[in-house]
């Protein structure tokens, strides 16, 4: 359906990451772990990622800072925020900073996971294809435009 996909996961407890890998083993996505946000950011220089599914706290660079760093760096990728943390300030702050596609609390339902997943795949892919139509429409245009030009000269020049 879609070309391979890459889920990047980030959280500083290695117990999640396994139970991400683990909830996601049947699925055919290439799976990328990191135990921190500046790990997480090493492997977005690397890696074609298309969706991020990030822990809200997490030492040094907490979720939100993470998120918000790679929405600046790679605005494509769809981002998750996975928390067991309940401030609603700081839950908005992440979401509207690192343009959160959603906030999933922890413990999750593992089930709801997987659906949060393949809409925001299936967002990566619409976004990306609404984008290549849109420069085909404009090159459409372009070219139709310049035809205008053409038929417009053309008519002058008999008349």
């Amino acid at each position: 359906m879609y070309e391979n996909v890459t889920i990047l996961c980030v959280d500083d407890e290695p117990n999640v990451l396994k139970s991400l890998i683990r909830l996601f083993i049947d699925c055919d996505y290439t799976i990328l772990t990191a135990t921190s946000g500046k790990d997480g950011l090493r492997l977005l220089e690397t890696e074609d990622v298309h969706v991020i599914i990030s822990d809200y706290r997490m030492p040094v660079m907490n979720g939100s800072e993470f998120l918000r760093e790679a929405f600046k760096l790679y605005p494509k990728t769809v981002r998750i925020v996975l928390s067991g943390y309940a401030d609603t300030d700081s839950i908005l702050s992440a979401i509207n900073d690192g343009h959160i596609y959603k906030f999933i609390p922890k413990p999750w339902d593992d089930n709801e996971l997987k659906m949060t997943i393949l809409n925001a795949i299936e967002r990566y892919f619409l976004v990306k294809k609404n984008e290549e139509l849109t420069v085909k429409l404009k090159k459409r245009n372009e070219e139709l435009t310049d035809a205008n030009s053409k038929l417009v000269k053309l008519l002058k020049k008999h008349q």
